[in-house]
Formats: structure tokens, C-alpha cells, sequence
């Protein structure tokens, strides 16, 4: 069904996009994604093919995200460097680093063994859905969820009241990694069951769109990849069908869906106030 198919295209979108919520709203962006979401569809990857068990790759995959996500909150939290140059370092990094690796150590890929699927349907949506449920419910109904906000919007309030700025910052960045792990590894495991390079192709940039497609709320986040997600889908159905259009104008498609989507619901988009800037505790 075409629907299902849509549902499993939009998960690695969705996943990303739902980790860059909580960065966001705790006022790091996390221009990195794409790299964390390539080397972890890396790593998921060959745990899952060299094991046969497609579940230890998710979990590779997370494990790997959160690892990279950490390198990056060392150096825009911890050194509190340039978080656009920060993640573009990483992006660059992840690009070299997974080529290299695949190259040499892979080369040829065998296809990964598929996840079970109840009804053509796996558990990536199922996924998506009680993650964007917990990320709305933690960030507007708990305490932890209140200090990440006001870490995005107030960061001296915070500190007023004696909360630390910086540990609510790496604790959003390694949630940020964990989800954008999850993604890239479902990516290579749940949907393609091999890895290319540039593997992501764009896809972590593109749930950085979408973040602010969804007003940096997590349903709506979810429901703007479901549209990517169709258009992805529709473009591969369109080659498929051999209208004579020409290839890179399809691939185009999803890309040109995130940039209208982008433009017309992006105007008068409430960012948190101190996303992308670092902060350094007062002292007086």
C-alpha cells in the first residue's frame, strides 16, 4: 500500500526532525545532523548485516549517534565554539570518515536483513509516533522538559534559580544524537537494507526545515515529514512509471516540497530566542 510506504519513507525524517526539537528548544541547532545521521547509517549498517539482526543495528546506530552528537556538544556546549561551524566541521567529517571507512573495509555491500513487519508495516512508524508523543509530553509536562525551554528562551533565568544552562544543553544534544542515530541507522536497515555513500543525501538539513515547518512543536514536526515523506515517494514512483521526465528533476522532488513548505510556513516562525548562541554563566 501506498500508504505504508509513505509512513516507512517519512520515519528517518521524522526521527531527526523530532531529536532537533528538543536541541532546538534548548537553544543549540544542530547544524550537524546530517553527519550524525551518515555515520550512524554506517554503523547500523554493518552491525546489522555482520549480525543478521537488524535490531542490534538500530541500537548501533543510536549508540553511534550519540557518540558524535557528544563531540559536537563538546565543542558548541562545552567550548562553547560557533554552533554553525561546529556542525558543518562535523557534517564534513562524517562525510570523509564514512567514505573512507566504507571503501576500504566494505566495499561491495551485502543487503541487510529486513526488520518484521506486522502487515507491512514495521516498527519504525510505530516508533515515530510514541517518540513524538514522549518528546511533547516531556517538553510541556515535566520539569526537565520546562528547564530545556527556558534554556532555549531565558538561560539567566535558569541559572537564577540555580539549574545548570550547560548540563540541560548536553542532555538536549545527546537526546538530539540519540534520535538522529536511530534515524540514520533505520535508513539503511528498515528502509534501503544497504549503504551508499552520502547515504542521508540531504536528509538532516532537510529535518532542520522541517523543525520550523512544525512551528517546533513535535506532532506537527511529524506530520510536515509525513509530506516529505509522500514526496519522496511519488518521485520514485514517477521514475518507475517512465514519464520520460529527466532523473535529477525527480530527485529533485522531496527538496523542492521542503523548500516551498519552508518558505510558506516559515514567515513569523517564533524560534527560541537564544537558539544558536552560546552561553557563558554570569558571574555577578
Amino acid at each position: 500500500m501506498i500508504a505504508i510506504e509513505i509512513l516507512r519513507f517519512s520515519v528517518p525524517l521524522a526521527l531527526a526532525a523530532l531529536g532537533e526539537v528538543v536541541s532546538e528548544r534548548a537553544g543549540l541547532i544542530n547544524i550537524g545532523l546530517e553527519g550524525i545521521m551518515l555515520a550512524s547509517a554506517l554503523v547500523g549498517y554493518a552491525v546489522a548485516a555482520s549480525t543478521g539482526r537488524p535490531e542490534l543495528g538500530l541500537l548501533a546506530g543510536l549508540i553511534a549517534g550519540v557518540v558524535v552528537a557528544a563531540l559536537q556538544a563538546l565543542l558548541t556546549v562545552g567550548f562553547g565554539l560557533d554552533q554553525v561551524v561546529s556542525g558543518v566541521a562535523i557534517n564534513l567529517l562524517a562525510l570523509g570518515g564514512t567514505s573512507t571507512v566504507f571503501r576500504r573495509q566494505i566495499g561491495t555491500p551485502n543487503p541487510s536483513p529486513t526488520l518484521p513487519t506486522l502487515g507491512g508495516l514495521d516498527i519504525g512508524p510505530v516508533l515515530v509516533l510514541v517518540l513524538a508523543v514522549a518528546v511533547g509530553w516531556g517538553l510541556f509536562r515535566t520539569k526537565i522538559g520546562l528547564q530545556m525551554r527556558a534554556s532555549g528562551e531565558a538561560p539567566r533565568s535558569l541559572e537564577a534559580i540555580g539549574a545548570s544552562v550547560k548540563k540541560i544543553r548536553w542532555m538536549a544534544a545527546l537526546v538530539a544524537g540519540a534520535f538522529a542515530g536511530l534515524a540514520g541507522a533505520y535508513l539503511t536497515v528498515g528502509l534501503t537494507q544497504t549503504f551508499v555513500e552520502n547515504a542521508t543525501a540531504g536528509r538532516g538539513f532537510m529535518a532542520i526545515a522541517l523543525v520550523t515547518f512544525g512551528r517546533w512543536k513535535p506532532l506537527w514536526v511529524v506530520l510536515a515529514s509525513v509530506l516529505v515523506g509522500g514526496a519522496e515517494v511519488l518521485q520514485y514512483r514517477l521514475q518507475l512509471a517512465g514519464l520520460g521526465v529527466p532523473t535529477p528533476i525527480l530527485l529533485l522532488t522531496p527538496y523542492l516540497v521542503a523548500l516551498i513548505v519552508l518558505v510558506a510556513a516559515g514567515r513569523g516562525a517564533g524560534a527560541p530566542a537564544m537558539l544558536g548562541r552560546a552561553y557563558e554563566r554570569s558571574h555577578g
